[in-house]
């Protein structure tokens, strides 16, 4: 037999051989892009949540700073009548908006643990994972909305046994817990993507303050939007606070803003979206 004859036998086998080791191969695994997306989002959170864990003193020092602005500010504050709706104390009127401002603390100064991995090396190694930058972004700030549920559990249980008038209700607890981690993830997607730009703590502490007060004045957390004049009601009525503490203050009292609840969660819902679309757009920046 000539070897010309053998040569296309031999490939023959070859392939043969070729495609009996591909069907015995385990098919590759193809993990759809949400999964990768939750899965990356509880593995960044659980990392975010072990740091709680190893300091829970952080959270109660945190809490003393709403619970001052209640029970000192709240009770120096509550014979002004013409700060609260008829039949409501100036305190319970007050715990949403303290609430949301403790949560924004942690939310807007979330940043300076980004900016500390970047100085450490740890964020480059977290952006070299397989892990999508948006699992990265929104499992940090799932940590951030974590830490401001425990520090608002905290001080939902000194407003009931100081006995302040909120209406109690799991629907209405619930409702309000779920607009406040919402509102505290996108105010720590606003820090991380602060802390993308920003090069040093110290510049970003002094930016984190000039953000955090007038976010927190020019809001409805400790007045009403109807005694404001005319440009602070309308720079409250851009500011997403504002949003997150009349939904919260509809769900514990009964009393909210002139709009409804459902356009508080969307209003605060897109605020989300917005940032964590920034966040992650810029996260990058974040290692140069």
């Amino acid at each position: 037999m000539s070897a010309h004859s053998v040569a296309p036998q031999d490939g023959l086998a070859e392939g043969a051989l070729a495609g009996e080791r591909d069907r015995q191969r385990p098919p590759v695994l193809r993990v759809p892009a949400l999964v990768r997306l939750g899965g990356g989002i509880a593995a960044t959170a659980q990392a975010e949540l072990r740091k709680l864990r190893h300091d829970p003193f952080d959270i109660f020092t945190r809490a003393l700073q709403p619970l001052l602005w209640l029970f000192i500010f709240g009770t120096a504050m509550a014979h002004n009548h013409a700060l609260v709706p008829q039949g409501i104390e100036y305190r319970a009127y007050l715990a949403p908006g303290v609430m949301a401002q403790g949560a924004l603390f942690v939310a807007i100064f979330f940043g300076l643990a980004v900016v500390w991995e970047r100085d450490v090396g740890q964020l480059q190694r977290l952006l070299a994972t397989p892990l999508p930058r948006s699992a990265i972004v929104l499992g940090k700030a799932t940590g951030a909305a974590v830490r401001s549920l425990v520090q608002a559990s905290l001080l939902l249980i000194v407003v009931a046994i100081a006995g302040i008038g909120i209406k109690w209700s799991v629907q209405g607890v619930i409702g309000a817990l779920a607009l406040l981690a919402i509102g505290t993830g996108a105010f720590a997607c606003l820090s991380m993507l602060l802390a993308a730009f920003l090069r040093t703590r110290e510049r970003f502490m002094g930016i984190g303050q000039l953000i955090t007060m007038p976010l927190f004045f020019a809001s409805s957390a400790l007045y009403p939007l109807s005694i404001m004049p005319g440009w602070l009601h309308v720079v409250a009525r851009v500011n997403p606070l504002t949003y997150e503490v009349q939904g919260m203050r509809q769900c514990l009292l009964g009393v909210g803003g002139s709009g409804e609840l459902w356009l508080d969660f969307l209003v605060v819902l897109a605020f989300l979206a917005a940032m964590a679309a920034a966040a992650t757009k810029a996260y990058p920046r974040a290692v140069l």
